[in-house]
C-alpha cells in the first residue's frame, strides 16, 4: 500500500476539480490541489479521505490556525495534518508577489 498525501494551496481563482494533479510511485501517492477557500479545502480533504484513504495532509502557509483545526476535526485523528511555514524573509517575499498579483 502506498503512503498517500495531499498538498493543499490557496489561489483566489482556483477550481479544485480542475487545478489538481497526482504524482505517484509504487509506494507514494501525492495529490496536489488548489482551492479557493476553506470550504473547498475541507470538502477536498473529506473526499480524498473517503475515496483514497489519505494518510497525511500538508497545508500551505495561507491556512490559519482555525482553518487547520477545522480540517483536523473533519478528517479525524488517524490523518496527520502539517503546515508549511517559512521564516520572516521568506514570508515577506511570497507576500510581495501575492500583493503584486492582486491576491491581497
Amino acid at each position: 500500500m502506498a503512503f498517500k498525501v495531499v498538498f493543499l494551496a490557496h489561489a483566489p481563482d482556483a477550481d479544485p476539480e480542475m487545478h489538481r494533479c497526482v504524482i505517484e510511485t509504487p509506494k507514494f501517492k501525492l495529490f496536489a490541489v488548489v482551492v479557493k477557500d476553506q470550504a473547498q479545502a475541507v470538502e477536498v480533504c473529506k473526499r480524498l479521505l473517503k475515496e483514497e484513504g489519505i494518510h497525511s495532509i500538508l497545508l500551505c502557509p495561507g491556512f490559519t490556525h482555525r482553518d487547520i483545526a477545522e480540517i483536523k476535526e473533519a478528517v479525524g485523528e488517524n490523518v496527520g495534518v502539517s503546515v508549511a511555514r517559512g521564516d520572516g524573509p521568506s514570508s515577506r517575499a511570497a507576500m510581495e508577489v501575492m500583493r503584486r498579483e492582486g491576491w491581497l
